[in-house]
């Protein structure tokens, strides 16, 4: 009868091999633990601001969601009476009325952006893997 060692074992052939046992892991010291935290703060900087409502600026941040919101259905309400001019289904008239209707809000929602320190370029949404809203 063969004893066996602890830690091995025979393979069919009957050759021995060794077991590896888990690791544990070992402590980090303060430069590993500053590279990760630098490696996470720059993937972080490389993705798109999410909204966050911060209780100290929770006005700023509800209204650039709004304005987001109504820049969006002011972008599709243009898109829809270009296509409503081009069918020739708005009168002249209504053309003149639509336009100029479109314009003020635009005018209303730069006006309430630049109030609030907000740059017109930052009214969009990170929808994750989907992409940008607009």
């Amino acid at each position: 009868m063969t004893r066996k060692r602890a830690g091995t074992r025979r393979k069919a052939s009957g050759r021995r091999r060794t077991t590896t046992r888990p690791r544990m892991a070992e402590a980090a010291d303060a430069k590993q633990i500053e590279a990760i935290r630098k490696q996470i703060a720059e993937v972080a900087a490389g993705r798109p601001a999410r909204w966050n409502a911060d209780p100290e600026d929770v006005k700023r941040s509800v209204l650039k969601l709004v304005l987001t919101l109504v820049e969006l259905i002011r972008q599709l309400l243009e898109r829809q009476a270009i296509r409503r001019m081009e069918n020739g289904t708005l009168t002249d008239d209504e053309t003149e009325s639509v336009g100029l209707a479109l314009m003020r809000l635009q005018e209303t929602i730069l006006d309430l952006a630049k109030q609030f320190d907000i740059d017109p370029d930052e009214l969009n949404l990170d929808l994750g893997p989907v992409g940008k809203l607009m």
